[in-house]
Parts: C-alpha cells; structure tokens; sequence
C-alpha cells in the first residue's frame, strides 16, 4: 500500500508523524511526505519520498501579512491562525500536491491535524484519509474559523465541503487522556496513538556524551531553533545555582561568560529527544506538545516556561495532573524556575505522578498496532 503523509513544513509538526511512517514502512508499505521542498534535511535521512508541494513556512507568514496586514508571529487570533494552516497555505500548496499526488498515486492520505492540503487532496482524489492530532483538541473556536476559511477552497474545486475540522475517517491522537482539553473531540473515528520522544534515523548510533558529575541530571530544552533563546543563557546561570548536573539545546548557539563549572553543563544544538531524556531527573520546556508527550513518555517530571497562550494551556494540565509546575506567561524570572526545578527534585509526590502519566501512555496502542488497523480497514 502506498500512504502520502501531509504536514507543515515545521519540525514541530513533522517529527510526530515519524513514529507511524517508520511502522508503515516497516509492515512492508510504502511512504512518503508531502510538503515544501525545504523539508528535505529532515526526511531524507530517514529514507522517506518527498513529494514537494507549497512554500516554507515564512513565505506563508509574509502572504498571510499581505492578506490581513497582521503579523501571525505577534497575533493568534481564530481568523488569523484560520487564514495560515487553511487558508495562505492551501492556496499557495494545493495546486502542487494534487499534481504530486496524482502522479504518485496513493491508496492512503493521513494529514497532521493542522494540515488542510492532505485533506483537500484526499477528497480530490476520492481516498481515504486520516488525521494526526498531535496536539491536545484545539479549543472550538479555533477549530471552526479553520473549517470555515477552508469551505470555499473545496467549493472552488467542486467538492464537497467539511462540515468540520478536522476532517476525515480516523482521528488518530497522540495525546494522553490526562493531558486531553475538556469537551468533545471532532466526530470521527478516534484512536488513541502511543506518543513517543523523537529517535533518529533507525540504525543511527547514539552521539557520544557528557558523563556528569553524578548530581540529578536536568534538562533545559526551549527552542531548536538557530541561536539560543534569549532567556536560556540567564536561566542555566540560575539553574547553576543547584546541586545538579545541566543539559541545554541551544539550537547552534554558544553560552559564553557565565562562568559555568565545566563538567556541570552539557550543551548541544540537536540531540533527539529520545537520547537527551536518558537519566535526566527534571526537564524545563516551553510546552510544545512533542516535548511535552515525549517527556511524560519517560515518566519525567517537568517545569513547563510557556510562550504561547496554547502552551501555557497544556501546561495547566500537566500541572493538574501533578507532573509537572507550569510558570505562567509573565511570571518566569530565571529565579522562579530555579525554585520549581528543586521543588520537582526535593518533593518525590511530582515523579510518582510522573511515572502514572507514563504508564498511562504505556497502555495506549502502538503506531505499530494503529498502522496494522488503518491499512487493514483500507485494504477490506
């Protein structure tokens, strides 16, 4: 069977659907991507066709400031976030992927749930199709500007409108129930999805590390993106000020002047997930739902510092699942992570907690064992 894989062109939003493609592949199928050109670093070294199709991200920001006159990057209103994934987007991809996927003929189209051009194909093309939600359910009103700003590209086409989004025959979810926002979940077909911290290519040896000085070992991992976060810098300075062992992602960047003991503080611009949350006690992140899915995976607890209202939403819940303290937005001097990060270490009451939400992931079926029922029931 052949299954096209729809996805922003974001790591946040490619690196959830690895764990299904590698199990597709695996039970013998075969998969490839659909999504700007610029994707390529990241899918060809795990061995995955790319089918180009649409801009990077930042030519679909400039368009949807030419559009609204409004900066999506300072802006998340429902309309706004609608006229980037369904609206800007579609129109700038659409074109292509059909003519992509046309040609390479799928029998499966699985989108990831902020994905409107693998749906739009799948109708097109009259397949069947399936969405990824790896985040929490975005909230109702989110939801619907989507659906309504998509409505007319499918109009356009002569097809068939959703009456929703997302949309399509499964909703494949990788968040855990305890993590899930309150309230329905979109009317389709929904299977739980075991999420997993990110691996490497398959075959790919661990890189070497740090060994530490044999104190608690915790992460700090806000950004991946080129340069370090502007804050990362004064936080480990603060973090420094605890009897523990330091990692950091600096996305590239160096820390330079801090005076930081040599030994305490492993810095790296990319590690997967899967082997920077080797041994380590606590991890502090921005709440972005791989590294937070991932984290609660390992049964680690974690101070969540989020930048976004979306972010700061799903660390509530992580907060009142007892794994992890959240920082709200405004209220996160170096400091008061600094004083979280010792409260998860010195009350056990976090990491029991921690290890519940992790054998609650434990139990959710496997990519493997939802790539075995979404091809069977295509195949029957």
């Amino acid at each position: 069977m052949r299954i096209l894989i729809f996805n922003n062109p974001m790591p946040g939003h490619f690196l959830p659907l690895l764990p299904l493609a590698r199990a597709l592949r695996r039970q013998g199928h075969t998969v490839a991507f659909a999504t700007a050109a610029g994707m390529a670093a990241s899918i060809e070294p795990e061995g995955f066709g790319l089918i180009p199709a649409g801009p990077t991200v930042d030519t679909v920001i400039a368009e949807v400031a030419r559009r609204t006159g409004t900066n999506i990057l300072t802006s998340h209103s429902p309309e706004l976030v609608g006229e980037f994934f369904a609206g800007a987007r579609v129109d700038l991809s659409v074109d292509e992927a059909l003519a992509g996927a046309g040609e390479w003929a799928p029998d499966l189209v699985v989108s990831e749930h902020c994905d409107f051009v693998g749906p739009l194909v799948a109708a097109a093309l009259k397949l069947p199709s399936a969405v990824m939600a790896i985040d929490p359910a975005l909230e109702p009103e989110l939801l619907d500007a989507m659906a309504a700003t998509a409505h007319s590209r499918y109009l356009d086409r002569g097809l068939q409108a959703p009456t929703h989004a997302p949309s399509g025959r499964w909703l494949l979810d990788l968040c855990p129930p305890s993590l899930q926002r309150e309230g329905a979940l979109p009317a389709l077909e929904r299977i739980a999805v075991r999420p997993e911290p990110h691996q490497g290519p398959e075959g790919t040896p661990h890189a070497p590390r740090v060994p530490g000085t044999g104190r608690p070992r915790v992460l700090v991992s806000f950004s991946t993106a080129p340069g370090a976060s502007p804050e990362l810098g004064r936080v480990l300075r603060s973090l420094s000020t605890l009897d523990i062992d330091l990692v950091a992602t600096t996305g590239g960047g160096t820390i330079d002047g801090l005076g930081l003991e040599p030994g305490r503080v492993e810095l790296v611009s990319f590690l997967p997930a899967a082997e920077l949350l080797d041994g380590v006690a606590a991890v502090v992140h921005h709440g972005g739902s791989g590294t937070t899915f991932g984290t609660a995976a390992r049964g680690v607890p974690a101070v969540v510092v989020p930048g976004t209202p979306g972010q700061q939403r799903q660390a509530n819940r992580l907060q009142a699942a007892g794994a992890g303290l959240t920082l709200p937005i405004g209220e996160q001097e170096p400091e008061s992570v600094a004083a979280a990060v010792g409260r998860l270490l010195a009350e056990p009451a976090f990491t029991t907690a921690a290890h519940r939400l992790r054998d609650e992931i434990a139990a959710m079926p496997s990519a493997s064992e939802v790539a075995e029922h979404i091809t069977a029931a295509v195949s029957g």
